[in-house]
């Protein structure tokens, strides 16, 4: 309990560290940012399903797409209030992310890819065709959670919303669960002659992890007011996987690292257009190769050695 208060504590420094930030920049930076931490969840996401558990999955980006459609068809047609929708995706991510868990996940590798990334294009092709409750390509409106699309009040949101993720998955991390998880990922067969239940608790972190997708997905469905299936194609999840290898898989502040990083660097790159997605691939090449744990790895490599050369100084 002790832990927990200090972790909410660092939490509500961090925020006040961070929330000038949109005093001082423009408008345009300000949503690059809130776009960042609309990643920055996703990533945290990801990297508990496949990094700590070893479940590579292709649909957590659909997951997004779930959460958002859900909360604004209700709050459209059932008139209910905007978080109510929110939590509504919520609900309806983790029900149909157990669902595909307890189909897919005695699969392994290559077949569960497969089967995730098959289950993401099912669903985004129905989003495309039925076009009278979704309005396919054509855009679905959404309400605006703040009355306005300007991106400062978002901007405080998502920072919430980005270190309650994080907090939820330092506490899954570093507790009984997370040694579970770890033991699942290094030899599942292994930890199921230890006595534990491989396959429940990676349907739990498969339904939690897309329940990650899906408050920032119904949040970020109603900052941006405009719904399509555009980000529920294979470049989405490509660009989260990116994210997180970049920033260090089966770290923990890897894809805290890797989406802000990335999202910045991709804005920036954005008059190369598709072209993006080459560099990043070469620059996911030479991160796998050089320092597989990521810019976090590099980091605290180099950070090392300083202290191994200060130290021999000192002597």
């Amino acid at each position: 309990m002790a832990g927990l208060l200090r972790r909410l504590s660092l939490g509500l420094v961090a925020y006040a560290a961070l929330a000038w930030v949109p005093l001082v920049t423009s408008e345009y930076h300000t949503h690059i940012l809130v776009i960042s931490l609309y990643y920055v969840i996703l990533a945290v996401g990801w990297n508990l399903l496949a990094g700590y558990t070893g479940q590579f999955s292709l649909a957590h980006h659909t997951f997004a797409g779930i959460g958002a459609y859900t909360s604004a068809l209700l709050v459209q047609r059932a008139g209910i209030p905007i978080l109510a929708g929110v939590v509504a995706g919520a609900a309806a991510a983790a029900a149909i992310g157990y669902g595909l868990g307890s189909l897919c996940l005695r699969m392994r590798a290559i077949y569960l890819a497969l089967t995730t990334w098959a289950f993401a294009e099912s669903i985004r092709l129905l989003v495309t065709v039925e076009y009278q409750i979704t309005r396919g390509d054509l855009g679905l409106m959404t309400p605006f959670l703040f009355g306005t699309p300007r991106p400062a009040p978002h901007y405080f949101l998502f920072l919430s919303l980005a270190l309650a993720a994080i907090l939820v998955a330092w506490q899954l991390v570093h507790s009984r669960v997370g040694v579970y998880l770890r033991a699942i990922r290094d030899d599942e067969e292994a930890a199921a002659v230890m006595g534990v239940d491989t396959f429940k608790w990676k349907r739990v972190v498969f339904a939690v992890s897309a329940v990650f997708a899906a408050v920032a997905g119904g949040f970020q469905g109603h900052y941006v007011g405009l719904l399509s299936p555009t980000p529920m194609k294979f470049n989405e999840i490509a660009i989260i996987v990116i994210m997180v290898i970049i920033g260090g898989l089966r770290t923990f502040w890897g894809p805290v690292v890797g989406a802000i990083f990335v999202e910045i660097l991709s804005e920036a790159l954005r008059p190369w257009g598709e072209t993006r997605m080459v560099l990043f691939a070469l620059l996911v090449i030479l991160v796998a190769r050089a320092y597989p744990a990521g810019l976090v790895g590099a980091a605290a490599a180099l950070t090392g050695r300083w202290r191994a050369r200060r130290e021999r100084r000192r002597e």
